[in-house]
């Protein structure tokens, strides 16, 4: 059972679907309880995998390998790192409670809602441990089908609208990507004679500055309409928006990594050259930039709770892509743990837009104030992802944003200056919401009935709690998980970028004697 560990933690949501699908659908208690259990079941599946994983090792652990489509080069390729285990992870456990929270908030359609959830569980764990791209582009695009339900079946008012939108976007940008993974294809048949989709076997790859330049933007606008980077964001508050309050934790924590995911494990190790090209940073660090200051302004702007919080995410994933492309250690490391540290904070203030929507079906904050004296314990778990998400010291959100802001300024001092606004920004539009909505008078007659926190949101509220408290706290484990992956990622990056600089250096010398 050990050999194929990876293949169970994919496949547990898988087959919980198919027993569900064979559940009455009158019985919506049998539904719920059963959705629950394989959710529990897929994140206790994937628990082995962080206490087997041997830190010190080099390339990718927990491998299996079988063929699929021989005759085109297609396998079942599946593995992890240390980036992709601590997304497994993220997967599992906001899988696990949004499906969890969900229980008192869907009453309508329950088999299917829950169905949707278990597929797209699979989709996403797919995404981060294939190791075939033919593999990796099919889970890619798995991915949509049940987020677009999720959306356009029990969303808000305009969820049609937002779930097309959604759905157009990020197939749009997959569709582009696949190009480029067929340009790989055969370019890699062309030098060795035979067809692959293998990562490992297309890194061997030789391919001139501006083949992988093409293939590089290819790549970049499916990353970059997932992530998503500024100006591919618009459809990401329409879908934060109208999504149920589970699909936007979701949508949040998880499906936004696929994209910074992307470009750490395919853009940088397969195509050097072009990751390392001077403009393709320049105009990647550029928009990450902009990224970070549009968001939080417009955030500042925002009189929908929910809305604010989405357009935070276009802040905080600029942070992430800003480390991707500082291109060394801290920079990378940085942005993977303010990945998970984006899915734990945002995905706490998802939950807590949810809580009060739940209650009084309006997300107008001007609809609020002085909740603090109605839901003591609602302000103190909001204040909490608040401080979370705003960066303070000893909570999570600080220790991603440090690093990332160290690799900014070991590669350019004026890219970490650029992007202190966005802290500052970004505690500013957390606190004045906080202001707004939980302290003062109650001035809302309908806001002075509303009952606190019950014993099923603490039990969503404190894993969360507790996990960006330890992150905080003891960042260690988690930049001892990345140390290996990530100097292989900028050692191959900066060793061909050198390599090639030397061999153009040469010829230049040789041609002018």
């Amino acid at each position: 059972m050990s050999e194929n560990l990876l293949s169970i933690v994919l496949f547990t949501p898988l087959a919980g679907l198919l027993v569900l699908l064979f559940l009455p659908r009158e019985n919506t208690k049998l539904i719920r309880w059963w959705a629950n259990l394989t959710a529990a079941a897929g994140f206790l599946a994937s628990l082995p995998l962080l206490l087997r994983f041997d830190r010190a090792a080099d390339g990718y652990q927990f491998v299996e390998k079988r063929e699929w489509i021989p005759s085109l080069g297609v396998s079942y390729f599946i593995g992890i790192d240390g980036i992709s285990l601590l997304l497994v992870m993220l997967t599992t456990a906001m899988g696990l409670i949004a499906i969890f929270y969900s229980w008192d908030v869907i009453r309508t359609r329950e088999k299917e809602y829950y169905a949707m959830f278990l597929l797209q569980q699979t989709g996403m764990i797919g995404v981060f441990v294939s190791l075939d791209f033919l593999l990796f582009y099919v889970f890619w695009e798995l991915v949509l089908v049940p987020m677009y339900f999720i959306i356009g079946v029990w969303g808000g008012p305009r969820k049609l609208y937002a779930a097309i939108k959604f759905f157009l976007y990020t197939l749009a940008g997959g569709v582009l990507m696949l190009l480029g993974i067929l340009t790989l294809y055969f370019q890699y048949a062309a030098q060795y004679g035979r067809y692959t989709f293998e990562i490992t076997e297309l890194m061997k790859l030789n391919l001139p500055l501006g083949m992988q330049q093409w293939v590089f933007w290819a790549f970049f606008l499916g990353f970059a309409i997932k992530v998503p980077m500024f100006p591919f964001h618009t459809w990401l508050p329409d879908a934060h928006t109208e999504a149920p309050t589970a699909g936007s934790v979701i949508l949040a924590a998880v499906l936004l990594k696929m994209g910074t995911y992307g470009f750490i494990r395919f853009s940088l190790p397969l195509l050097p050259r072009a990751s390392a090209d001077q403009t393709i940073v320049t105009v990647l660090i550029v928009l990450s930039l902009i990224g970070i200051l549009y968001g939080a302004l417009v955030s500042l702007m925002q009189q929908d709770w929910k809305k604010l919080v989405a357009y935070s995410s276009v802040s905080h994933l600029g942070f992430c892509t800003l480390g991707i492309f500082a291109l060394n250690e801290a920079g990378i490391a940085g942005s993977v743990i303010q990945q998970l540290n984006h899915g734990i904070s945002t995905g706490m203030l998802f939950l807590i837009v949810g809580v009060i929507y739940e209650r009084r079906h309006t997300r107008m904050i001007a609809e609020y104030g002085g909740l603090a004296h109605v839901m003591p314990n609602y302000a103190i778990v909001f204040a909490f992802a608040m401080l979370s998400s705003a960066g303070l010291p000893l909570l999570n959100g600080f220790v991603g944003e440090f690093t990332i802001l160290q690799g900014a300024f070991q590669a350019s001092k004026w890219w970490a200056a650029l992007a202190v606004p966005g802290v500052v920004f970004g505690a500013a539009y957390l606190l004045w919401l906080y202001q707004r909505t939980m302290l003062g008078e109650v001035t809302n007659e309908k806001n002075k009935g509303l009952p606190d926190l019950s014993w099923r949101e603490w039990a969503v509220f404190v894993p969360l709690m507790i996990w960006a408290l330890t992150i905080g706290v003891y960042p260690k484990p988690y930049f001892e998980i990345l140390e290996k992956p990530v100097a292989q990622i900028v050692h191959r990056v900066h060793q061909t970028s050198t390599a090639v600089a030397q061999a153009d250096g040469t010829a230049r010398e040789a041609i002018s004697r």
